[in-house]
């Protein structure tokens, strides 16, 4: 198939071949990049921060430089690309798929990628879900802008990259279409679902070829609960959504007490707060959740547990709170884990504690996502995933809605990703006929049916339109250096000293664009038209009139 027929099929808001094929090819291109993203982190842990417990004789050196060692490569990097494209992760890409169609700056993408990498191998407590979305909302993009496809499909391909990235990166490919549509996307079309499906399929299979069919989370299984219990779940609930308000609020209060600071200052004092905390109690680094496992493994006291969930906790909101680049979900995963398994300890006269660790331990992830997140069906399905058990959905139900309802209700909690966006000044709420105008690009809307004239005399078009008075007609001046277009009808003012003949200046439109930039062209004048163009600017392709464009906001399938 031609790429203009490709673009030409893409413009329309269905699903389509097509739209699927290239859903897998991002969903794979995404996933081989998360793959190469993460066997970098893990060479760096092993090869060069590992050759660090060669030159000491204790370990507690190691844990303080490799903080700071990872800053200032961090630092390097970012000077590097520039400051200015130092902006990254989840919320930086909310914004740009709501604002941009999901265009994502390439020096941006690079530092999230090496920045990422060194902050997850230096003992950062931060995720790898957020070099994840950008990684593969970046990856997906760049291929619908090498193909110069429609912007409304690329917007769908930077979905599908964050889906493959999310599910190559825990292997929960449900889960991560759920994320794409409930936290990124924020709405459910079918054609947007089938293509991000496919792509998270894709994320989920690479994953499993490279790294095996063992779940990280594997460790975690569910124990089935008696009746009894439920009430206590909803206590649970109700503390993990005061838990996780305390989460956002305090994130947000690191972020604005430093922000006078230069960047440079901020992550060497997160450096030097991880480095201090990790030289006392190493088993706070790091949001792995391997290391979760050997400590549920040891079976710890309380004092261990409980110490080793506060440092995390404040690990990290310090580390995102001051700028390393890394994703929060990981974090807010481990602290929930942590919390559930704190949280059951109460019931260690009436139940056998190290039998249900694991599944209070998954109910603590659910509530936790939901409440820091305000994204209920992922954490749902999160939790399902990754225990592989439908008796879960209850119990996780009876968590999650508490949780929620008294972070928000109660509290006034809001998602820590519109909180970020809102202190950035990131914009992403957009109008409702915006977001219906988006879907659509300007070659599923354009007419080729008209007719043009070329420095035509005025004679020659008002005889054609006698003659045809509903067609479209187009004159095209030449210039030394430049060609103007002209929409031309006629004048129906009734002035008594009106023209026979109205000519309306025509702007061009490339065709990768979207009929919300045809309404913000016409919607002043509310007449008139735009002419769309494929390479050159100068050479007209098709028509798209404030009549077409009002046609398509009345139809129904918006």
């Amino acid at each position: 198939m031609r790429l203009s027929a490709l673009r030409q099929e893409l413009a329309h808001p269905r699903t389509s071949v097509q739209l699927c094929i290239l859903g897998i090819i991002a969903g794979v291109s995404a996933a081989m990049l998360i793959i190469l993203f993460r066997l970098c982190v893990e060479w760096v842990e092993t090869s060069a921060f590992g050759t660090l417990g060669s030159w000491f004789d204790n370990q507690w050196p190691v844990y303080f430089l490799m903080p700071l060692i990872s800053v200032l490569l961090i630092l390097s990097i970012a000077f590097i690309t520039g400051f200015k494209h130092y902006r990254m992760g989840i919320p930086f890409i909310i914004h740009r798929v709501k604002y941009y169609y999901g265009h994502v700056p390439f020096r941006t993408t690079i530092n999230q990628f090496f920045g990422g990498m060194l902050a997850l191998a230096g003992g950062f407590v931060v995720g790898r879900e957020g070099p994840s979305v950008h990684l593969g909302a970046a990856g997906s993009s760049f291929l619908g802008q090498w193909l110069r496809l429609p912007y409304n499909s690329i917007r769908i391909l930077a979905g599908c990259g964050i889906a493959a990235g999310i599910s190559a990166s825990f292997n929960t490919p449900f889960a991560a279409v759920i994320f794409v549509m409930e936290v990124v996307l924020r709405e459910y079309k079918i054609h947007m679902f089938v293509p991000v499906m496919l792509a998270a399929a894709c994320g989920s299979v690479l994953t499993r070829m490279v790294f095996g069919e063992v779940n990280e989370l594997s460790f975690l299984s569910f124990a089935v609960f008696s009746e009894w219990m439920y009430l206590y779940l909803i206590i649970l609930g109700i503390v993990l959504g005061m838990l996780a308000t305390l989460f956002n609020n305090q994130l947000m209060r690191i972020m604005t007490l430093f922000r006078p600071v230069s960047m440079i200052w901020r992550l060497i004092l997160a450096a030097l707060i991880t480095g201090a905390v990790g030289v006392v109690l190493p088993e706070a680094l790091g949001a792995s959740f391997i290391d979760v496992e050997n400590l549920f493994e040891s079976q710890p006291g309380t004092l261990i547990l409980s110490a080793v969930l506060v440092a995390k906790f404040v690990l990290a909101v310090c580390a995102i709170g001051l700028g390393v680049p890394g994703g929060i979900m990981g974090p807010v995963m481990v602290i929930g884990m942590l919390a559930g398994a704190v949280l059951l300890l109460p019931l260690s006269s009436v139940i056998n504690v190290q039998e249900y660790t694991s599944s209070f331990a998954l109910l603590g992830v659910a509530g936790m996502l939901t409440a820091v997140l305000h994204a209920p069906l992922a954490a749902l399905s999160a939790v399902m995933e990754l225990s592989y058990s439908p008796q879960i959905i209850l119990p996780a139900m009876l968590v999650i809605v508490p949780a929620y309802v008294t972070a928000t209700q109660f509290f006034g909690n809001r998602s820590v990703f519109i909180r970020q966006l809102d202190y950035q000044n990131l914009p992403y709420a957009i109008s409702s006929i915006r977001e219906a105008l988006e879907k659509t690009g300007v070659l599923a809307a354009m007419t080729t049916e008209y007719k043009l004239f070329i420095d035509a005399p005025e004679k020659a078009i008002s005889d054609y339109l006698e003659k045809n008075p509903t067609d479209i007609v187009v004159q095209q001046s030449r210039f030394e250096i430049d060609v103007h277009y002209q929409l031309v009808q006629y004048n129906v003012s009734l002035e008594h000293d009106a023209q026979a003949l109205t000519y309306h200046d025509m702007e061009g439109l490339s065709g990768q664009m979207t009929l919300h930039e045809v309404y913000e062209k016409l919607k002043n004048s509310r007449s008139g038209a735009v002419f769309i163009y494929d390479n050159e600017p100068a050479e007209i392709q098709g028509v798209i009139t404030w009549n077409i464009l009002q046609s398509f906001l009345q139809k129904a399938r918006y």
